[in-house]
Order: C-alpha cells, then sequence, then structure tokens
C-alpha cells in the first residue's frame, strides 16, 4: 500500500513573523507580485514596507474579493506583465486560494500569509474557485503545495475571536476523518492512504484544541499572544491542514455541505457548521458516550453550535432535514469514506439526535 503525505515547503509562525516576509521572499526571487485583501493592504503591509522593499521589487496588488476564474486570470496576466517571480497572498482564505492558482498557472513559487486562523486551507493544495456572485463552483486540486506559510500571531490575535473560534470548529473534524479514513483505508487528497505521521497530527490536533482551546480563546479576546494561544493557531493552520489533506476526510465536511442547502445557515462560519457536523457524525459512526460527552463540552464551552437553534435552523422540517442529507450522501462526497453505512436518512437522523443531545445539555 503507497502511503502519500502533503507538506508546505516552509511553514513560520510566531508574534512578529511578518518582519520576516521580505527576507523569506529575497531566497526565492527579486520581483514579488503580493495580492492582498483591503485591509491588510491598507493597514498591515504598510508596517512591513521597508522590509519588503530589500526584497526586491515589488508590486501590490487590491484582491477583487472573490476567488474566481476571472480574477485568477486578471492576476496571472498582471503577474507576466510584472515578470513577477513569486507571488504572496495576504488575507483570507479566498486571497489565499487564487494566489495559490495563479502561481501553479505563472510556474513560480507562492507564499501566503493568513491574517485569520478560521481555517485550515493555507497549508493546503486545494483552490476552492466561486462564481462572481460567491457562490461554490468547483474544488481544484493543485499539483504543488504552497512554498512558504507565514503566520503571525501578532495579527491573529487582533482578529475577533470568533475567527479563532471557528477555526478549532474545523480542526475539531481533522482526527475524527482522518481516524474514520485510517479504519476504512480510505483515500487522501493525494489518493492514497494516510500516513503514520499524518495520522499522529490529526491525533494532536484534536488534542490541542481540546486541552488549550479555551484558554487561547481568553487571549484572542484580551488580543495578545501566549503559549496556548500559539498552539491553538497551529492546530488550526498547520495540523489541521496536514491532517485533513493526508489523513483524509469524512462525514463532518460532507454534513457541513449538506447543511448549506438550508438559508438559514448561511450567516455562519465554515468551522461552526463543520464542529455540528463533528457532533452528528458521532452519533453516525457510533461513537463512545465518553468521547460524545467530552465534545459536546468542549463546543459549548468554546461557544461552538450544538443545537439547531444555535445554527439558526430551529423548528427545521424532517423534509429538509432530508435535503441536507441526501446533499451530504451525494456520490462525490467523504461521508462515504467511514467504516460505517451511510444514508441520507441515517444523516437526518444523526442530526436530529445531535440537536437532541445539545438542547438536553442546554436544560441540564
Amino acid at each position: 500500500m503507497i502511503r502519500t503525505t502533503l507538506f508546505p515547503g516552509r511553514y513560520i509562525q510566531g508574534a512578529g513573523a511578518l518582519g520576516r516576509l521580505g527576507e523569506e521572499l529575497a531566497r526565492r526571487g527579486k520581483r514579488h507580485l503580493v495580492v492582498a485583501s483591503p485591509h491588510p493592504l491598507e493597514h498591515l503591509l504598510p508596517t512591513v514596507a521597508p522590509q519588503l522593499d530589500q526584497a526586491g521589487t515589488v508590486h501590490l496588488e487590491r484582491f477583487g474579493r472573490e476567488c474566481t476564474d476571472a480574477e485568477i486570470e486578471r492576476l496571472l496576466a498582471v503577474a507576466r506583465e510584472f515578470g513577477a517571480e513569486t507571488v504572496t497572498a495576504v488575507g483570507g482564505g479566498k486571497t489565499l486560494d487564487t494566489a495559490k492558482a495563479v502561481a501553479v498557472r505563472a510556474g513560480i513559487p507562492v507564499a501566503v500569509v493568513p491574517t485569520l486562523a478560521s481555517t485550515d486551507a493555507p497549508c493546503s493544495c486545494i483552490c476552492v474557485v466561486y462564481t462572481p456572485d460567491g457562490v461554490f463552483e468547483r474544488a481544484d486540486i493543485l499539483p504543488r503545495n504552497p512554498d512558504l506559510v507565514l503566520v503571525d500571531t501578532a495579527v491573529i490575535a487582533k482578529a475577533p475571536a470568533r475567527f479563532l473560534v471557528s477555526g478549532m470548529g474545523d480542526a475539531l473534524a481533522t482526527w475524527f476523518e482522518a481516524d474514520s479514513c485510517r479504519v476504512s483505508r480510505a483515500p487522501n487528497i493525494a489518493g492514497d492512504a494516510g500516513s503514520m505521521t499524518a495520522h499522529a497530527l490529526a491525533r494532536l490536533c484534536y488534542e490541542t484544541v481540546r486541552d488549550w482551546g479555551l484558554l487561547a480563546r481568553s487571549a484572542c479576546e484580551a488580543r495578545v499572544v501566549t503559549p496556548a494561544l500559539e498552539r491553538v493557531v497551529e492546530a488550526n493552520t498547520l495540523l489541521s491542514g496536514l491532517g485533513f489533506e493526508s489523513g483524509g476526510l469524512g462525514a463532518a465536511h460532507s454534513i457541513h455541505n449538506g447543511l448549506t442547502v438550508l438559508p438559514g445557515v448561511h450567516g455562519l462560519w465554515h468551522g461552526e457548521k463543520v464542529a455540528f457536523g463533528v457532533l452528528a457524525s458521532l452519533f453516525l459512526t457510533d461513537r463512545p458516550a465518553a468521547l460524545i460527552d467530552e465534545v459536546y463540552a468542549l463546543c459549548a464551552a468554546l461557544g461552538l453550535p450544538t443545537t439547531f437553534a444555535a445554527l439558526g435552523i430551529d423548528g427545521v422540517s424532517e423534509a429538509d432535514l432530508a435535503r441536507v442529507g441526501e446533499k451530504a450522501c451525494a456520490p462525490e462526497e467523504s461521508i462515504h469514506n467511514e467504516p460505517v453505512e451511510v444514508s441520507p436518512a441515517l444523516v437526518a437522523a444523526s442530526l436530529a439526535a445531535a440537536d437532541a443531545e445539545g438542547r438536553r445539555r442546554a436544560r441540564a
């Protein structure tokens, strides 16, 4: 059996790490295209302008807000006209994904600088493409992972704590899904079995969020960097990224995708919906009662949704739950990696059970 593990070229994290960006870019070329979301373009990059100038010639470009084919082509044209030798993205997930796609098409290195720890996308080779209206279109698997991932935890700590908590919700799924793929021998993103390394990192991801998540949230609320915050940012970004990509996905993310058919959840962040997908998957996969208790207690303490009401779908009908189950069980979904029977009806039942357990705990 062949096992494949996917990694970014280099991962750098810590308070003040943004000051290393110029030095890192200089190692990779002399002409650098930097694509940034509006806020970091105006408020963050000016603080490191002298260091960037030392890297060579830098062209700053504002990101067009959506990762679309048109935006990828626009930025590719900018990169070619400028003669870029690297592409750097500074901002949220859509900015990072766009830059990854541009770099692959241009055949040059890519550096990603996330300004939030709300997703495990920075280390991955996946680019999620949307329509101009922001509707999901497809997920492209690119031929390589980012050459550099640079995470400044002082920047992360200044963002609202809800972003960090959402990232923990996404990270919660990492071990449960990778463990299911290990048992069922389902493939990871590369199409091969996950390695021992990937599964160990996925387990560490869950343990880190479980043990340090509340302290990290407190630090973020105080807008300060502490060892707990550093641990959780690494779990949300590096451990979860390596775990999902090299370990494999399962029911939680498919249930997330199924929930998107309900308008009520559209105001929630990705990780918040994934977290409820984890709770439902615990019932679907018949996890031990002690583990279910542990995960519910953690989600409640962090402020992640544990009921339909918290998801924005209180009073959801059986027909709507059936629609969620149908989408979650679509042929291309990762729920089929689970080592148990899956069906739309079983997903709907697991969602109802997860909500009922959350409501019971709220009353206790």
